[in-house]
C-alpha cells in the first residue's frame, strides 16, 4: 500500500472528512457534557418531616392562641386556622446571634472559593428535593401560616422553583466580569467590574410566605458565594427550622459546610443586636414601614446597607374597553385571585379596584356574588374540632385565616369609618367564627364600594380579605386615584389589547411593576422585583 505525503488517506472525500470532523466535535461535546453533569450531579438527601405535618397528628387547641407564652420567653407556635399548638421555640439571645454569625463567617471563607459548578450542584440538588417533596413542604407552610394548599403550591413552591431554575440557568452569566468603556487619556488600559462575595448577609423576612421568603435569600446568597443569617418572623417560627434544613442538608450532601446558613428567631428587642452587628455585610428586610424605620436606624450604627420591601396598596384599573363578557369570564377570576390569595396577606395583592363607569356598575353584582360564596376554613384535615360529627376531610376551602386576630379591631374601625364617610358595605366587615374551629383567626370576606381616596381605608395597607371598589370618571382619573397613596409597589391594568389607554395607564401609574390584563405576572419570572416612592 502506497502512502502519500499527507497525513490523511487520499481516498477520503471532503464530505467524509467533514463527517469525521463533526463526529470528533460531537464526541468532545458529549464528553464535556457528561463531565459537566458529573460535576453537578444531583445528590439525594433527606430532611426529617415534623411530626405535626404527618397524617393523623393531633394537637392541643389553645383557648387564646398567641405567639406569647404566659410566664415564659418561649415563642408559642400554633396553626392560625385551628388554634392547634405546634410547639415552642426558644428565642435567640445576643450571644446566640454572635455564635451563629461566627459559624457563618468561618464557613464562608471556603465557600467563597467554590466554582459556579459547585454552587449549581447545591442548587440543583435542592431543586430536586423540593420537587420530590413539594406536598410535605406545602403542608408545613399551611400548618404554620394557615394558608390554603392552593396558595401554598402557587405562592410558595412555584415561585421558589422558578427562582432556583433561573439562578441555575442564568446566574453565572449575570455574575461574569463586565468590561466598561475607557477614555482617550487611558486608552492603553481597560476597565472591568468584577462581582465578589460580600461575606455574611442577613435576611429578616416576613411570615406571609414562610417557605419562599426563607429560600429566596438563601438561593441568591449561596450562588454569589456568601453566607446567610436568616431571621424568620416569630409568627412562623415553627416552620423556619424545617425550611432552612432543606438548604443546610443540601450543602452537607454536596460536601460543603451547613454552617453557611444560620437560622434564628427572636423577639423584637433582640433583633437590634442582629441588625446593628458589625459582622453583617448587608441586610434584606421584608415587613412594615414602621418596623423598617427601626431596622434602618439600627443598621446605621454599623453602617450596614439595607434593602427593604415594605408592602403595597396595589391598584387594578379596569377600563371600559373591556366587554361585559370579558369582564365576567376573564377579568373577574383574576381580580378574585389577586385580592383573596393568602386571605389578602400578599404584598403585591390587589387592594383597590379602580373601575371606569360602565365596568364599575357591572362589577358590583359580580363581585358581591363571588365574595359572598367564598368558603373559609383550614385546608388540612384536622381531628381536633369542637364538633366530633364534623371533619374537614370533605370540605373545600377558598380562604384561610389571617395570621393573627390582633388587627381585627383596626380593620373593623377602618370599615366603620369608610361607611360613615359614604362607602357601601355589601358583605363581610367582621370576624368570622368558624363552626368547628372557633379559635382560628378568620375574617369575613368583605366588599366595599363607593370608596374615595380620602378615606383612611384607601390609604392603609389592609393585608386582609377586603375588596375596595373605587369609581373613576375616565382613565386619567383612574391614574390619579392609583397614585394617591404613599405606596407604589405593583399594579394591574385591564382593557382591550387595542385600547391606547392601556399604555397611558402603564406609563402614568407610579409603581415598580405593572401587569397588563393579569395580576402579578412579573413575580414568577426573572424580572426585578421592587417598588418606587418611600
Amino acid at each position: 500500500m502506497e502512502l502519500s505525503g499527507s497525513f490523511l488517506p487520499t481516498d477520503l472525500t471532503w464530505l467524509e472528512l467533514c463527517i469525521a470532523a463533526l463526529c470528533i466535535i460531537l464526541v468532545s461535546c458529549l464528553a464535556r457534557y457528561f463531565i459537566y453533569q458529573d460535576e453537578e450531579a444531583l445528590i439525594d438527601y433527606a430532611v426529617p418531616l415534623p411530626d405535626q405535618a404527618k397524617p393523623g397528628w393531633t394537637g392541643k387547641v389553645l383557648e387564646e392562641p398567641s405567639v406569647k407564652t404566659p410566664g415564659s420567653s418561649a415563642i408559642q407556635c400554633y396553626n392560625p386556622a385551628t388554634g392547634q399548638l405546634l410547639g415552642y421555640v426558644n428565642p435567640a439571645t445576643p450571644d446566640g446571634i454572635d455564635r451563629a454569625l461566627a459559624k457563618a463567617a468561618e464557613a464562608q471563607k471556603e465557600w467563597s472559593k467554590t466554582t459556579f459548578k459547585q454552587r449549581r450542584q447545591v442548587l440543583r440538588t435542592m431543586l430536586k428535593f423540593i420537587l420530590d417533596n413539594q406536598e410535605d413542604i406545602a403542608t408545613v407552610a399551611c400548618l404554620d401560616s394557615g394558608k390554603t394548599k392552593v396558595d401554598a403550591m402557587l405562592g410558595e413552591i412555584l415561585v421558589t422553583i422558578e427562582k432556583l431554575k433561573w439562578t441555575i440557568q442564568h446566574g453565572e452569566k449575570a455574575l461574569q466580569p463586565e468590561r466598561r468603556p475607557t477614555n482617550f487619556l487611558m486608552m492603553y488600559k481597560y476597565n472591568e467590574v468584577q462581582w465578589e462575595p460580600l461575606g455574611v448577609l442577613a435576611a429578616c423576612v416576613s411570615w406571609n410566605y414562610p417557605f419562599h421568603n426563607a429560600l429566596s435569600p438563601i438561593i441568591s446568597t449561596l450562588f454569589t458565594g456568601s453566607a446567610l443569617l436568616l431571621k424568620s418572623s416569630e409568627q412562623t417560627a415553627f416552620s423556619s427550622s424545617y425550611f432552612t434544613s432543606i438548604a443546610r442538608n443540601a450543602l452537607s450532601a454536596c460536601s460543603h459546610s451547613p454552617n453557611l446558613i444560620q437560622s434564628v428567631v427572636c423577639w423584637p428587642q433582640t433583633a437590634n443586636h442582629l441588625t446593628s452587628h458589625p459582622g453583617i455585610s448587608h441586610i434584606t428586610f421584608i415587613g412594615s414601614r414602621s418596623v423598617a424605620h427601626t431596622v434602618c436606624a439600627s443598621a446605621a450604627k454599623a453602617l450596614n446597607p439595607v434593602c427593604v420591601e415594605l408592602g403595597g396598596k396595589d391598584p387594578a384599573i379596569i377600563l371600559d374597553s373591556i366587554t361585559p363578557s370579558e369582564l365576567e369570564n376573564k377579568v373577574l377570576p383574576i381580580l378574585m385571585r389577586g385580592i383573596f390569595t393568602s386571605a389578602g396577606q400578599n404584598c403585591i395583592g390587589i387592594e383597590r379596584i379602580i373601575a371606569c363607569p360602565r365596568s364599575y356598575n357591572l362589577l358590583i353584582p359580580l363581585l358581591e356574588t363571588r365574595i359572598r360564596n367564598l368558603r373559609l376554613g383550614p385546608s388540612l384535615p384536622s381531628t381536633n374540632t369542637t364538633n366530633d360529627t364534623n371533619t374537614d376531610n370533605d370540605i373545600i376551602t377558598d380562604i384561610g385565616p389571617l395570621i393573627s386576630s390582633s388587627r381585627f379591631p383596626q380593620l373593623q374601625s377602618l370599615i366603620s369609618s369608610a361607611v360613615f364617610q359614604g362607602a357601601y358595605l355589601h358583605c363581610g366587615g367582621k370576624p368570622y367564627i368558624h363552626p368547628t374551629h372557633p379559635h382560628g383567626h378568620y375574617f369575613t370576606p368583605t366588599l366595599l364600594s363607593a370608596i374615595t381616596p380620602k378615606m383612611p381605608i384607601a390609604q392603609t395597607e389592609l393585608f386582609a380579605p377586603i375588596c375596595l371598589l373605587m369609581l373613576a370618571s375616565c382613565p386619567a382619573h383612574a391614574i390619579s386615584i392609583a397614585n394617591s397613596t404613599p405606596y407604589a409597589l405593583g399594579a394591574s391594568v385591564f382593557g382591550s389589547p387595542s385600547d391606547p389607554d392601556i399604555d397611558t395607564c402603564v406609563s402614568g401609574i407610579q409603581a415598580g411593576m405593572v401587569s397588563v390584563n393579569d395580576f402579578g405576572a412579573y413575580y414568577a419570572t426573572g424580572l426585578p422585583f421592587g417598588g418606587v416612592k418611600g
